[in-house]
């Protein structure tokens, strides 16, 4: 082992064999490509740890997340495959394994991105790292062929790997690990930033590696005694510099009641045993622990030292510490918000060639950017709608408090369906407070709004953190174009163009909401029934509750009732009825 350790930390790979006498071993061990040199003798260090566990098994493997050893009783140093010893290891599903169609798109990314790595790998002189974003889910992959494989024989590993690993999908992590290659993919990033990985084969002839290596020591001394002076310089400064950052790193936390002594979080998960983990990420594990005064807490062990997943550590530990900072925008900002909204939903309804409507139209699918504009996300409920058909009928789908009574009760679908929606978000965005489908009296969003209207009061209705800094006329229009998208009757709301005029032109005469919004539901209990003509009653099973609802609108001169079952109510405040996506509508 100790030939093989000479070779791993000048080359970051190795091989040495002991045939004098019986039994014969052989051993290799080798670092993956995206490793510094640091971690790479950090991983290595690590499987000569676990190799005792190993013992007295005439052969063995060891794969980490950063690097590989195996020894054995022949020569396998030019084995691409080995049926009998040959695995794959999945990990836990993901949450698009919810929908077929979502699960389809993932297994797709996933085999797109695994063929890409090992295409590139078998160019690349057996090595290559992948990523793709967008879509349903990112997916990182790495493919790794050890440096005693000729080309050929690391084609042959890699794809026979790569068809044995996509039967992982629509797992999060998954690894095949052949005699010759090592092949993964993930949904989490496991590997640094640096660039891809183009180390040249080297030969397992030992006068070729001697060569090789003298030449290197030779090169490396010359180096040495050339820049010596410079590179101390910099070793002293980049270490001073990490110490500081990490100084700043650690001041936030010199108060906070998340810092620990590692001897008591070692204690507290009994020296990090395997029972007690929960998870394996890309940047380490985590483990359940108790403190010694009880608590239940959960302890996530960095996998390297790099400052790469330091910094991501950091990021999430002062996330935590600071979980009670608001950030409240201020009413210009708000006003472009639901002015951005109200012009997206304008294009989608007409202005794109097609019609097409939304159908969930709520504030987790408003995505903002840097710049706090807004972008409709979330298609997976979109329908088209042909510009000759005025409606289409179809079951009810979208997330309640958002979705209009036409649409509820008799599954009529048109754009005025996103219209009702968008006026409960701006409600939303100008009151400062989630529009509550269990809400009674007072504490409904949309009757607190309609109140104050006919009251002539409307802004006191308004988001209090603002502390009336703001246009009071903007924030009328806003509130009294909110009612109007939210009236019970389809006919009396305007459409979205016209929307986006009484937002952007100061000219334009808003028309008077005429009718009172419509009010989704109230829970009260077993076959109770409210004022405003809605009635729920619940039951618990061991992971969902059930909840039957009654509706009750007016629409013109008619009444109509509907009774809807089957709810799994996620939360208290909101429930999504069907699975999304982020596919194309049409």
């Amino acid at each position: 082992m100790e030939e093989v350790s000479k070779r791993v930390k000048e080359f970051h790979w190795g091989s040495n064999s002991i045939v004098l006498s019986k039994p014969h071993v052989f051993t290799y061990a080798q670092c993956y490509g995206f490793l510094s040199h640091e971690d790479c003798l950090a991983c290595y260090n690590e499987t000569r740890t676990k190799l005792p566990k190993c013992l007295p098994n005439n052969s063995a493997r060891i794969y980490l997340d950063g690097c590989f050893l195996r020894y054995d009783t022949y020569s396998f140093f030019t084995e691409a495959l080995n049926e009998k010893h040959d695995t794959v290891k999945c990990g836990l599903p993901t949450d698009v394994s919810k929908d077929k169609y979502i699960e389809v798109e993932f297994g797709k990314r996933i085999d797109q991105v695994v063929r890409n790595v090992i295409d590139t790998a078998v160019a690349n002189e057996g090595y290559a790292l992948k990523g793709g974003r967008g879509g349903v889910e990112a997916v990182y992959a790495m493919a790794q062929c050890w440096k005693t494989m000729d080309s050929k024989r690391c084609k042959e590993c890699l794809f026979d790997a790569g068809s044995k690993m996509r039967q992982c999908a629509p797992a999060t992590d998954g690894r095949a690990m052949n005699a010759g290659c090592y092949l993964r993919y993930s949904t989490e990033k496991f590997f640094s930033n640096g660039p891809v990985g183009e180390s040249k084969f080297v030969p397992n002839s030992s006068k070729v590696g001697i060569i090789i290596a003298g030449v290197l020591s030779a090169i490396a001394l010359f180096m040495l005694a050339l820049f010596g002076s410079l590179l101390g310089y910099k070793r002293i400064s980049l270490k001073k510099r990490v110490q500081n950052n990490l100084t700043s790193d650690l001041a936030p936390m010199s108060e906070s009641n998340l810092n620990f002594k590692y001897d008591i979080l070692e204690k507290a998960t009994n020296s990090f045993d395997e029972s007690r983990k929960l998870g394996q990420g890309g940047a380490g594990s985590v483990f359940k622990g108790t403190l010694p005064d009880g608590r239940i807490v959960a302890v996530k062990r960095l996998l390297f030292n790099t400052r790469q997943w330091v910094d991501e550590f950091f990021n999430e530990v002062n996330l935590i510490s600071a979980k009670d900072t608001v950030h409240i925008l201020n009413w210009k900002q708000r006003f472009d918000i639901i002015s951005g909204t109200a012009e997206g939903l304008a294009y989608l309804h007409g202005g794109c060639g097609e019609k097409i409507i939304h159908r969930d139209i709520k504030s987790s699918n408003i995505l903002l950017d840097e710049n706090l504009i807004p972008k409709i996300a979330d298609f997976g409920l979109a329908r088209c709608v042909g510009s000759d058909n005025s409606h289409i009928t179809t079951g009810i789908a979208g997330t309640l408090g958002y979705m209009a009574p036409e649409y509820l009760v008799r599954g009529q679908l048109t754009e005025k369906t996103d219209v009702y929606a968008f006026g409960v978000l701006a409600l939303e965005i100008a009151c400062g407070r989630k529009n509550s489908i269990f809400a009674e009296g007072s504490n409904s969003i949309l009757l607190s709004v309609w109140k104050h209207y006919k009251a002539d009061n409307i802004t006191e209705s308004i988001d209090p953190s603002l502390k009336r800094g703001y246009p009071v006329k903007e924030v009328s229009n806003v509130l009294q174009i909110g009612l109007l998208c939210t009236q019970s009757s389809h006919a009396l709301r305007p459409y979205m163009s016209e929307v986006v005029q009484m937002l952007t032109n100061e000219e334009y005469v808003i028309p008077l909401p005429t009718q009172a919004p419509f009010l989704n539901a109230s829970i009260l209990g077993s076959g109770s029934n409210d004022s405003n003509g809605s009635s729920a009653r619940t039951s618990n099973s061991n992971w969902q509750t059930t909840t039957e609802l009654s509706y009750y609108y007016s629409d013109h001169s008619s009444t109509e009732q509907l009774t809807t079952e089957v709810y799994s109510f996620h939360t208290a405040e909101s429930t999504t009825i069907s699975s999304v996506g982020s596919n194309s509508p049409c």
